[in-house]
C-alpha cells in the first residue's frame, strides 16, 4: 500500500519554500486551470481594540501570498481566499482581511476575498446530526487548507482537520461544543463533505498553550504540506511533540476511517522530522480540587472556585475567560473572596456549599437555571457574556475587578515579542 506523502521544509524569505513543499509532495497534482480555487487560511480573528501579537494565532500573510503568487504563476486564475471569523458581535472578516493586506493582495493577483459569515450557508447531514457549511467551500473545485503550528486548549493541536470548521456557520460552531457529544467526534468529519485536495500548515510559528494570543509562540519556520489532510496534521502534532494517538480527533479519524496513527504509515520528505520536534504544552496546569488555574493557588488566593473549562465552551465564551480570569486574579487582595463558584459551558453544574455562583454565559444560565444548589445566583446571560456586566456584578458583590488590568497584561503579551527574536509583524502583512 502506497504511503501518504507528506512534506516538511524551512521557510526562507523568497517564500520559495512555499513552491518546494508543494513539489515535494505533487500537491498540485490533479488541479486544472479551470478548477475553482478556495485558500481556507486560519484568520478566527483579530483584536482591533487591545494590543493583539498574531504570532502562531493566524496565518502569516507570508505564506499565504507566496502561495497566491505560486497559483498565479502556474496559470490558475479563479482562486477565492475564504474564512468564517469569529462574528462577536458582527463578523470583521473584512476588516481583518485589510488588517493582513489582503486587499492589495487582491489587486495583484485578482483574487477574490470572502468572509463566508456574509454569504449563505447549507445545511449538510452528517449521519444523526446536520451542519451548516459555507456554500462557497461546498461549491469549490478544490481547497487548499493554510491551518497554524499551533496547540489547543480543548483539542490538544489545531491543524488542518481543526481550521476546517471555520467554514461552519456560527450555529453549527456552537454545536461542535455539545453538551453530550464530545467535540473531538464532531469536527473531523467536516472534511469529508469538503473538497480538500492540499494541506499547508504554516509553521513560521508554533503556539504553546494556544489557540489565542495568551499562549506563547515561537519562531519555527517550517512548512508541513500534503495532499493527504490526516497525514499532514500526523506531522504536525509530531513537531509540537504529540502522537497522533495523544490527539483525540485523530485518533478518532484514524479509527473512523481505518487509517494507521503512526509516521511509519507516512512518506516524509524534505527536512528531517526529528530534527525539528519541540515539545510545546497545550494547557494550562488547573489546581487539583478544581478551584483555578495553577496562578490562583501560587498567589493563595481562596474562597472562590472557577471550575475548569471544558470542550463544551465555545470559542465566544472562550475568548472571554482569560480576561476574566486576569481581572480576579488582580482584584485579589490578600482577603478570601466571598465564597463564589464560576461555571461555564454546557455541561457544568453548579455544587453546594457556595453563597454566590457565577453563570458564566448563556449556556450556562440555561443548564443552571433550576439548580437548588445555588444560593445567590450572578447571570451573565449574553452569548458570549459581557465583560462589562461581570465587572459590574463583581463589584456589587465586593470584588473589584478592574477591567485596566487586562489592558495592562495585553500589552505585556504584545511587548515580549522582539523583531530581533524573529517576531516580524511584516510577516502580517502584503506590499507588491
Amino acid at each position: 500500500m502506497t504511503r501518504p506523502v507528506v512534506a516538511l521544509t524551512r521557510w526562507d524569505d523568497a517564500g520559495d519554500a512555499v513552491r518546494k513543499a508543494i513539489e515535494l509532495c505533487d500537491g498540485l497534482a490533479g488541479f486544472r486551470s479551470t478548477d475553482r480555487i478556495l485558500i481556507k487560511p486560519n484568520l478566527v480573528y483579530w483584536d482591533f481594540d487591545l494590543p493583539f501579537p498574531p504570532y502562531g494565532v493566524v496565518s502569516t500573510t507570508a505564506v499565504v501570498s507566496a502561495l497566491v503568487r505560486l497559483l498565479h504563476e502556474e496559470g490558475f486564475r479563479h482562486v477565492t481566499i475564504g474564512e468564517a471569523p469569529l462574528p462577536v458581535p458582527a463578523s470583521r472578516g473584512r476588516e481583518i482581511f485589510r488588517a493582513l493586506g489582503y486587499e492589495r493582495l487582491r489587486d495583484r493577483y485578482q483574487v477574490e476575498l470572502v468572509d463566508f459569515n456574509e454569504e449563505p450557508f447549507v445545511p449538510v447531514p452528517f449521519g444523526e446530526f446536520s451542519l451548516r457549511l459555507a456554500r462557497r467551500a461546498l461549491e469549490a473545485d478544490c481547497i487548499i487548507n493554510v491551518p497554524v503550528l499551533k496547540t489547543h486548549n480543548q483539542s490538544v493541536v489545531s491543524l488542518g482537520l481543526k481550521n476546517l470548521k471555520g467554514c461552519l456557520s456560527k450555529g453549527s460552531k456552537v454545536f461542535c461544543h455539545h453538551p453530550r457529544l464530545p467535540l473531538d467526534h464532531l469536527f473531523p468529519r467536516i472534511v469529508e463533505h469538503l473538497p480538500v485536495a492540499l494541506t499547508i500548515i504554516d509553521g513560521l510559528f508554533t503556539l504553546e498553550r494556544g489557540p489565542g494570543p495568551t499562549g506563547r509562540a515561537y519562531r519555527k519556520d517550517l512548512l508541513v504540506a500534503s495532499r493527504d489532510a490526516f497525514a499532514c496534521d500526523v506531522v504536525g502534532a509530531a513537531l509540537m511533540g504529540y502522537s497522533a494517538e495523544e490527539v483525540p480527533h485523530l485518533d478518532f479519524f484514524a479509527r473512523r476511517h481505518g487509517r494507521r496513527p503512526h509516521l511509519d504509515a507516512i512518506d516524509t520528505r524534505g527536512e528531517e522530522l526529528a530534527t525539528h520536534r519541540f515539545r510545546v504544552e497545550y494547557d494550562w496546569e488547573w489546581t487539583e480540587d478544581d478551584t483555578g488555574p495553577a496562578g490562583f493557588r501560587e498567589r493563595g488566593i481562596t474562597g472562590i472556585a472557577v471550575r475548569k473549562y471544558d470542550d463544551s465552551l465555545c470559542t465566544g465564551c472562550s475568548t472571554l475567560f482569560n480576561p476574566m480570569l486576569i481581572m480576579l486574579m488582580a482584584a485579589y487582595r490578600g482577603q478570601p473572596f466571598p465564597n463564589v463558584e464560576v461555571v461555564s459551558g454546557k455541561r457544568q453544574i453548579a455544587q453546594p456549599g457556595f453563597a454566590r455562583t457565577v453563570l458564566f454565559g448563556r449556556c450556562s444560565c440555561r443548564l443552571n437555571r433550576d439548580n437548588p444548589h445555588i444560593r445567590k445566583a450572578i447571570p451573565l446571560p449574553g452569548c458570549p457574556p459581557d465583560l462589562g456586566q461581570f465587572v459590574t456584578l463583581m463589584r456589587e458583590e465586593g470584588i473589584a475587578c478592574d477591567p485596566r488590568e487586562y489592558v495592562r497584561y495585553r500589552h505585556y503579551l504584545f511587548n515580549r515579542y522582539r523583531a530581533h527574536d524573529g517576531f516580524d509583524p511584516r510577516l502580517y502583512d502584503f506590499h507588491p
